[in-house]
């Protein structure tokens, strides 16, 4: 084993040995009003309303300001938040949410039904990227009153799919604020107004986003905190030797590099955990722009995933947190997860080669078949390593890769909207139903430009209709059977390839309180959150 390897895997070891479940030996203690709440911002967003994009990215920062009619609970369950209660018809095409009363925006104006009846129709069906295929048979929302909203399906929505589904796809924004003009080019969405426990003061791109204590939350006495900071600092070196100086509190998503997890999880004043991320497995991806002929072919898509080597790559680089992939529905996923085996690509560099030369893709000067460009997210280290290896590893079976490395903006851009590249690598994040934010990547007919969901120029018809039948199917029986067939039939086209499982990884500085204590922590409103002295 050569020192670069060992020291990796040495890494590695350690950071996985330092990671620690926050204590909770300290809930004796009494909260402590005041103090600021600092956060590493690593990528930059175009937005900051969750009701129009959905991203960790954006929930960090617009989930303390706006809020969706459920949450999650300590244990994962379906908890009230804007709304109260719900409840379905037998026939699964009419769910009743009863709203929360004595609700206000931050500009004074009363919540109500029509806000939650505007943002459906007009936001989640229309715009947000996860949203439009889980509501697209949704026909309506009725408004019987300020404090009821009833859904209208053409076909059933399964209620534990829809509970399970808007923590992070059911943000509701103030339709008086939205209802005239452009949505997207409303300056509330770098602005937002929201219903939550932080109301938005500042923004300074490039430099911070500030928002500050809601006075008149309709949680009493919450928040505990007067502010929450949100630093912009790209470089992770940088974020690493600011949470060291205590001027960030916390970094969350696997936003430091492997190294700087390791050393902060031996220092006692943090905690380096997966915890408080459960809700958030991800898969490391490989997309396929359809566009491109030659990734048109199956062939070559199949040898692409024959050349290189998973297991070597996630020893190598990933260490403890990392383990091979099966496809879209990963292993976390107790209710989905296929029990039988499907279509897989191990590393097998001679049936690459052989899949190439039955493409007709022959090696012409110097050894080369053809060059792909190849954008990665800069979303984490491990996307730009898993980028790095996939160009070594194709460059062994004649394929150029040319990497081009963008900001946040740009990679959104140039994927999904302009749809210029051959392929790009990312993070698919599964939010506990397939139907959630999983099988957008895969199903035809997503809006242009809908980060995370099918921009590839793939489509196929069987795979379609079996993604609609599964997101209508009220019987968990039959929709765990019809999410096999899913997975083995994009397994077999390989639109995109998801051949690595992974948890998020949090840095937490230990003067933090109430942390991590629901599954999808730094996506939630921090309401509780408070800082020991």
């Amino acid at each position: 084993m050569d020192a670069t390897r060992r020291a990796i895997l040495l890494t590695s070891a350690a950071l996985a040995s330092s990671v620690a479940l926050p204590g909770r030996g300290l809930a004796q203690e009494q909260p402590r009003r005041g103090g600021v709440m600092t956060v590493h911002f690593g990528t930059e967003q175009r937005i900051l309303n969750p009701s129009l994009q959905a991203s960790t990215g954006v929930y960090i920062v617009g989930g303390k300001i706006q809020e969706p009619l459920v949450d999650l609970d300590a244990s994962g369950r379906p908890a009230p938040c804007l709304a109260e209660s719900w409840e379905s018809s037998a026939d699964g095409k009419t769910i009743t949410f009863r709203l929360r009363r004595g609700v206000t925006w931050h500009d004074g104006r009363p919540f109500t039904s029509t806000d939650v009846q505007f943002t459906a129709m007009e936001m989640w069906k229309k715009i947000l990227n996860y949203g439009s295929a889980l509501q697209q048979f949704l026909e309506a929302v009725e408004t019987p009153d300020a404090h009821t909203a009833v859904f209208k399906y053409a076909r059933p929505m399964p209620l534990g799919l829809l509970l399970r589904a808007l923590p992070d796809l059911g943000y509701i924004s103030p339709k008086h604020v939205y209802e005239t003009g452009n949505i997207r080019e409303n300056p509330a969405n770098t602005a937002p107004i929201g219903t939550g426990p932080f109301k938005f003061l500042q923004y300074e791109r490039g430099q911070y986003i500030i928002a500050e204590r809601n006075p008149n939350y309709w949680r009493d006495n919450l928040p505990y905190l007067d502010r929450v900071v949100w630093r912009v600092v790209t470089d992770r070196s940088a974020a690493a030797a600011q949470m060291e100086a205590g001027q960030i509190l916390f970094s969350p998503y696997s936003s430091l590099t492997i190294a700087d997890l390791q050393r902060l999880g031996q220092d006692p004043r943090f905690e380096v955990t997966t915890k408080g991320n459960e809700g958030n497995a991800r898969t490391n991806t490989l997309e396929f722009n359809f566009r491109n002929p030659v990734l048109a072919d199956l062939r070559v898509r199949r040898a692409i995933a024959h050349a290189i080597d998973v297991p070597f790559f996630i020893e190598n680089f990933l260490g403890d947190f990392a383990k091979a992939g099966t496809g879209p529905i990963p292993s976390v996923s107790t209710d989905y997860y296929p029990t039988e085996p499907m279509p897989q690509y191990p590393f097998d560099r001679r049936r690459a080669n052989a899949l190439l030369d039955e493409a007709g893709q022959r090696r012409g000067a110097g050894g080369v078949r053809f060059t792909l460009r190849l954008t990665p997210a800069p979303w984490g280290e491990d996307i730009a390593l898993w980028s790095t290896f996939i160009q070594q590893s194709l460059q062994e079976v004649g394929i150029r890769v040319e990497i081009v490395r963008l900001d946040a903006a740009g990679f959104l851009r140039t994927v999904y909207n302009d749809w210029n590249f051959d392929l790009a690598t990312g993070w698919h994040q599964y939010r506990n139903d397939p139907a959630v934010s999983t099988s957008v990547w895969y199903r035809s007919g997503q809006p242009k430009g809908a980060p995370w969901t099918n921009q590839w120029g793939w489509q196929d018809d069987e795979a379609d209709r079996i993604m609609d039948a599964a997101q209508t199917e009220l019987d968990p029986a039959k929709r765990r059977a019809l999410y096999a067939d899913f997975v083995r039939r994009v397994n077999t086209e390989l639109p995109v390839w998801m051949p690595i499982e992974q948890i998020f990884v949090s840095v937490f500085n230990k003067r933090l309180r109430n942390y991590a204590n629901n599954p999808r922590w730094a996506s939630s409103s921090w309401h509780d959150l408070w800082l020991a002295s």
